[in-house]
């Protein structure tokens, strides 16, 4: 066995994030229910691409280059996806900079549990995989002001959206994915009887 170099794809690179998404079978063709309620013809599996490091790296090298400016001390993600990709991006950008997660708490609530010291100058950056809500990067940024420092910005992998989300700091996203979606009783798919599935259980 041999090990794998994240480099020898050099077509990575030069991939869009949708064709890097495809390339992993994470995009997927259906009818889904969202965790909304909202029903939608594609589905976007993150962690059928951050199972394959390389891709992992590479979307994660996208991240940190956007938020290079930013000079971060701190890169901080929710859990369970922002784990992989505050880690990974952290390592991207190099020096002292350094890597935590937000847990869920109670009542939509994330906090910084770990004991991670958060200095009165760190610079904190978020970062997250999807974004169509934005409910999982607010509660993160919100850990963060809780901590006692205003985060500087936040970055996605993918910006889904429907309609502008204000997070009170500059949002950037390396890729973006126009999805329709219904509410149920309006669903054109329901309509036509395709079969229903929920991502992330076994039916």
């Amino acid at each position: 066995m041999t090990l794998a170099d994240p480099e020898a794809d050099g077509s990575l690179a030069a991939a869009s994030v949708e064709e890097l998404f495809e390339r992993s079978g994470a995009l997927l063709d259906g009818h889904f229910v969202l965790k909304s309620g909202r029903h939608a013809g594609r589905y976007l599996e993150k962690f059928l691409v951050l199972q394959h490091p390389a891709i992992g790296v590479e979307l994660c090298r996208r991240l940190a280059e956007v938020l290079l400016p930013y000079r971060p001390t701190l890169l901080i993600g929710p859990t369970t996806g922002g784990v992989l990709l505050s880690f990974e991006t952290a390592r991207q950008l190099g020096g002292s900079v350094r890597a935590a997660f937000a847990e869920p708490m109670e009542h939509g609530r994330r906090a910084l549990r770990r004991g991670w010291p958060v200095a009165d100058a760190e610079r904190v950056v978020v970062v997250d995989d999807i974004l169509t809500t934005g409910a999982s990067l607010t509660e993160t940024l919100d850990a963060v002001r809780a901590a006692g420092v205003e985060p500087l910005a936040a970055a996605v992998i993918v910006d889904r959206s429907v309609a502008p989300v204000d997070l009170g700091v500059p949002l950037h996203a390396i890729g973006r994915f126009e999805i329709p979606s219904w509410e149920a009783a309006a669903c054109e798919l329901c309509a036509a009887g395709v079969p229903i599935r929920k991502p992330g259980s076994s039916s």
